[in-house]
Formats: structure tokens, C-alpha cells, sequence
């Protein structure tokens, strides 16, 4: 009769001694020098002149801190990350062709078959990996527009679901492939809506952050603006027919902003051309981030948006706020705003 596997009875395992070596077994059938299974050591970074996590860390792109359990230190969690979005179909128009997405990024695990209670199988999900923020405004007017700007961010958000490895590493040697391959995604949007025929067309501002790192990638002129240190910085360069007017110095940028050309895309989604613009940021604790279609732009100035971020407590405070002025002051367009923040 075959012997008990554990517990009282059972037939200890033969453990094989070292020849010319000999070995006693305890009870259990261990050998007495046996100290369970080997490990491998831990990783010791006391003595590392890294800051401490009292210290937030605040890297730079070509910070060689970039790399190891450095970037774990002052990394924000979830119950540090306030974001919100909003759209509005605005007074005058009669759709809403603005689409927007927030969503967090996380490892999971999918159980397919056990034997354990599901109780004990009450959190998969891992701690959010990073964020991926997303505003589209539909180029077309009445229905075109809507679908364009639906089928990008639709796109764009089966690619994060299913593609993107979320779990990518921060490694500074893979930046610029990362940025390739959100390009060459965008792109693959864009080739959707050319292929469709029916002229649909979108822009799209999109920020993936991944800590210390922010990738913002844009066509169009919905646009990205950071808030740091109390200064408002434009992340993003409109891709219009002025802008170029701008760049070629034909028109100053006062007259661009009133130009007949300000709305006219030089670069859209679907259109004759896309030109995806991809950079890299550095993300530090005090940054205040917001996308917005140009329905918020047409009626709130940057130092307006620059005092919303400075001095709004909540993101869905400084989102709804904004949203109601651009519709105070007549809401010509669609207006839709994406804001992010991090509290201590």
C-alpha cells in the first residue's frame, strides 16, 4: 500500500547525500542541513545615493537615474492621480462630433479553470502601469465627423487594450521606439478612415504617461498644455494652414489667431495628409496636464487656462469650470477638456 503524501505517516522522499559524504535525516525526511529551497539574494539599494521615498524622484529624460528600483521611488499610485473629462456639444452646434478617453493602464490575469474559491481570487489587477488620455475633435460636420473621430479613438483604444505592452520598461535606449510605434498606430487610424471612402476625418492629441515619462502624440489642433511650476507651457503645435503661415513667416501669431486659415487643417486623420507628431516629456509631481479640442481655445485664453490649473483643487473642478466659460461666452464649437493632476 502506497505511503500518506504529508502528514503524520507519510514516507519521506529520499534526498540523495554527496558520495563520501554522510547525511542524517530529521522526522520529516529533510536532511538536517537542509534550509528550504535557495533564493536569490536581495537586491540591497540603502547605500545607493539615490533619494530616499521620502524624496520624491523628479528625473529628466537623460537622467541615468532612469533605470532599476530608482523608479519606483516617488512614483505615484492611484489614490495619487486625479483626471477627469468632459464633453459639451456646445450652443450653436447641432452634434456633438468631440470624442474623449481616460483610462488607466493595468497588468491582469485571467483565470480560465480552478479549484480555489472564487473569494480568494478577488484582486487581479495590478496597480496602475500608466494612463492614457485621448481627445478627438471630427472634421466633416453632422454625422462624418462624429464617426471619424469615434473610429480613431475606438482604434486607438483596441491598440492600448490588445498591443501596447503596458508593462513597458522606461528604458531611455527604447524611447524612440516607443514613439515609432505610436506613430506608425495613429497612422494605421488614419489608413482606416481613408479606406472607408467617405471622407472622414479627425484630429487627435493623445498623452500615454508612464512614469517618469509622458509620450504625446498629435495631428490636428486639439491641443496639450502642461502647467508647471506655475507656468503654462503649449506641448502640442497646431496644424493648420495659419500656423504654416506662421512658420513660413508670412503672418505674425497675433494674426494668425484671427486669420480666415486658423481652422483650416494642414494635417487630420483621414484627410489627404496625417503627419503624427510624437515627444517625449519628463513627468515631475507638480505637473498639471490638459487636452482640449479648439472649442475651448476659440473662447478661453491660455492665461485663462494657465489660472484654471494653477488654482483648481480637483480636476473635474478645473474641467467643468473651463467648459462653462467656453459656453458662457457663446459655445460655437463642441467643446471637450481632458484635465490630470497628482496630490500627495
Amino acid at each position: 500500500m502506497a505511503g500518506k503524501v504529508g502528514g503524520r505517516g507519510a514516507v519521506p522522499r529520499a534526498v540523495p547525500a554527496r558520495r563520501g559524504v554522510r547525511r542524517r535525516h530529521t522526522r520529516r525526511g529533510w536532511p538536517d542541513d537542509w534550509r528550504g529551497p535557495r533564493r536569490a539574494p536581495k537586491l540591497d539599494v540603502s547605500a545607493s545615493d539615490e533619494p530616499r521615498m521620502t524624496t520624491p524622484l523628479v528625473p529628466t529624460p537623460t537622467d541615468p537615474r532612469l533605470t532599476g528600483a530608482a523608479l519606483l521611488r516617488g512614483r505615484p499610485v492611484g489614490r495619487n492621480i486625479d483626471v477627469f473629462g468632459l464633453t459639451d456639444r456646445g450652443r450653436v452646434r447641432a452634434s456633438n462630433e468631440d470624442e474623449f478617453l481616460v483610462a488607466s493602464l493595468h497588468k491582469t490575469m485571467h483565470v480560465h479553470h480552478t479549484s480555489l474559491p472564487s473569494e480568494a481570487l478577488v484582486n487581479l489587477t495590478s496597480e496602475s502601469t500608466g494612463y492614457l488620455l485621448l481627445v478627438a475633435d471630427g472634421v466633416g460636420g453632422a454625422q462624418g465627423g462624429e464617426i471619424a473621430s469615434e473610429a480613431a479613438l475606438s482604434s486607438l483604444a483596441q491598440y492600448a487594450t490588445h498591443t501596447m505592452q503596458v508593462c513597458y520598461t522606461s528604458d531611455p535606449a527604447q524611447v524612440s521606439a516607443f514613439l515609432s510605434e505610436l506613430q506608425k498606430t495613429v497612422l494605421s487610424v488614419h489608413d482606416i478612415l481613408r479606406n472607408t471612402g467617405a471622407g472622414l476625418a479627425t484630429t487627435l492629441t493623445m498623452v500615454v504617461v508612464m512614469w517618469p515619462r509622458a509620450y504625446v502624440v498629435h495631428v490636428g489642433d486639439s491641443r496639450c498644455y502642461r502647467l508647471r511650476n506655475g507656468q503654462l507651457e503649449l506641448l502640442t503645435k497646431d496644424q493648420t494652414m495659419a500656423q504654416a503661415l506662421v512658420d513660413a513667416g508670412v503672418l505674425s501669431a497675433a494674426d494668425a489667431a484671427t486669420s480666415r486659415w486658423k481652422h483650416v487643417l494642414s494635417s487630420a486623420l483621414g484627410a489627404n495628409e496625417a503627419m503624427p507628431m510624437a515627444t517625449p516629456y519628463d513627468c515631475q509631481w507638480d505637473d498639471r496636464v490638459l487636452l482640449c479640442s479648439d472649442g475651448l481655445t476659440n473662447h478661453v485664453s491660455d492665461d485663462e487656462i494657465a489660472i484654471a490649473l494653477r488654482e483648481g483643487s480637483t480636476a473635474e473642478g478645473i474641467v467643468r469650470g473651463l467648459v462653462a466659460l467656453a459656453l458662457e461666452r457663446g459655445g460655437s464649437d463642441n467643446v471637450t477638456v481632458v484635465a490630470g493632476r497628482l496630490e500627495r
